[in-house]
C-alpha cells in the first residue's frame, strides 16, 4: 500500500491555474472512460464550457485544490442547491495519490466547506462505470438516494448523507 498522502487542502478560485489544469485533468478522465478513448483537448475545451463551474464560488459555493508537496493534486467543488442541501461534485484525485488516503482527506475538506455554507445535508452524483468513486462514497458513509436533479444527463446513482452531529 503507498504511503499516506500528506494534502494541503484549501479554497481556491476554480479558475486558477492551478484549478483550471486539474478540472481538465477530472473532464479528460471522467469523458474519456465514458467514451472508451482519450479525450482531445477539443473536447475538454467543448466540455468545460458553460459547465456551472462559477456556482463553485462564494457565496453559493466553494472550489478546493489539494495539494501535496505543493504540486496540484486534488480536487472539487462544493455548491448549495437550496437553504438545506449541499452538492459536492468534480472531485478528483490524481492517479498517482489515488490509494493513499487522499480522497478521503478531499471529502473531509468539501464536507467541512458545505457545513461552513450551512449545509445540513449532502448529496452527490456519478456514473455507474465510475466504481472508484462508487466505493470511496460509500466508504465514507454516502448512501444512495433517488434522483435529486435532472442537470447532469450522464448521472446514473445519486448519493445522500447527513454531517456527522447533525
Amino acid at each position: 500500500m503507498p504511503p499516506k498522502a500528506v494534502l494541503d487542502i484549501r479554497a481556491e478560485p476554480y479558475d486558477s491555474r492551478d484549478a483550471t489544469a486539474l478540472r481538465r485533468d477530472y473532464y479528460g478522465e471522467v469523458a474519456g472512460r465514458y467514451w472508451g478513448r482519450a479525450a482531445t483537448e477539443t473536447e475538454i475545451d467543448e466540455g468545460l464550457t458553460d459547465d456551472g463551474v462559477e456556482e463553485l464560488a462564494p457565496p453559493t459555493g466553494r472550489f478546493l485544490v489539494g495539494r501535496c508537496d505543493g504540486s496540484p493534486a486534488a480536487c472539487g467543488g462544493v455548491r448549495l442547491l437550496d437553504s438545506e442541501r449541499a452538492e459536492l461534485t468534480r472531485v478528483f484525485v490524481r492517479p498517482a495519490l489515488r490509494g493513499t488516503g487522499g480522497a478521503g482527506r478531499l471529502l473531509d475538506a468539501l464536507e467541512a466547506a458545505a457545513a461552513e455554507l450551512g449545509a445540513r445535508r449532502l448529496v452527490l452524483n456519478t456514473r455507474l462505470d465510475l466504481v472508484e468513486a462508487r466505493a470511496l462514497y460509500a466508504r465514507h458513509g454516502y448512501r444512495e438516494i433517488p434522483r435529486y436533479t435532472d442537470e447532469d444527463p450522464y448521472a446514473e446513482v445519486w448519493y445522500g448523507k447527513e454531517p456527522a452531529g447533525r
